[in-house]
């Protein structure tokens, strides 16, 4: 990798960051498209897991007092079933599929009745999105749109979605770093000092993040965190069309 993609990926990384740090969402989204352009799909999932890995677990000791460990154990329990099961699948998709799935999944999700929204409070809910989101993960690369949904659904405040998402993340994306590290056949190569440049900035825009979070009421919160979800989609959706479409020309 040259100095200057290096330099390109530092400051995305720390943008990003910072984004997620504010949200808990959308920075990783973004990430993946942004990785998706530049490296192989194993590598660009490994390399995002590692990003996420260090923004998350920086965030979630942040906002510790915060984290609501029962929507955290529902949640890993379903995850673990998922990755077992995907373990044994190996599937790695396509570019344009990859991206298709992330563009779609937000306005799925919105076309649940209002007797399936989530419930980050209800054990059994959390163990059905945790082993979606994991599924989501493992063939996206992110469970964004899914997940933010998740945490959305209940009456948690700001500062608590934030905290518990991230503890939940940490173990979604290592496991992902996992899958695509090893347990695939297409088996990503980072480099050491793209990893090492990848964690520090992680850390750079999460800590940056937290004063703007803080200033923040939860309604606001909200509102910023749906409109940028459905901003993203939007551009996936179109980015994964002119793949297609490129690829049948």
């Amino acid at each position: 990798m040259t100095t200057a993609l290096l330099t390109a990926l530092l400051a995305t990384m720390v943008a990003t960051s910072f984004l997620s740090g504010i949200f808990g969402m959308a920075g990783g989204m973004i990430l993946m498209g942004i990785l998706l352009a530049l490296f192989t799909v194993p590598e660009a999932m490994a390399l995002h897991a590692v990003a996420q890995m260090a923004s998350n677990g920086w965030r979630g000791l942040l906002w510790i007092a915060h984290v609501r460990w029962s929507a955290v154990a529902a949640f890993m329990l379903g995850c673990s079933l998922a990755l077992a099961i995907w373990s044994v699948v190996q599937y790695v998709p396509s570019k344009p599929l990859a991206l298709l799935l992330l563009g779609i999944t937000p306005f799925l999700v919105r076309l649940l009745p209002e007797s399936r929204k989530p419930n980050p409070e209800r054990v059994l809910d959390g163990a059905i999105y945790g082993s979606a989101c994991m599924s989501l993960m493992l063939l996206t690369g992110v469970s964004g749109p899914l997940v933010d949904s998740y945490f959305l659904g209940g009456n948690l405040s700001r500062k608590e979605i934030i905290a518990t998402k991230a503890i939940c993340q940490i173990f979604g994306h290592a496991a992902k770093l996992v899958y695509f590290g090893g347990l695939v056949a297409q088996a990503a190569n980072i480099e050491p000092q793209v990893a090492l440049v990848v964690v520090v900035a992680s850390m750079i825009g999460t800590t940056a993040a937290k004063p703007v979070l803080e200033r923040l009421t939860d309604t606001q919160y909200r509102r910023w965190a749906s409109h940028i979800i459905t901003a993203i989609a939007c551009t996936y959706i179109a980015q994964s069309t002119w793949q297609i479409a490129f690829a049948a020309n």
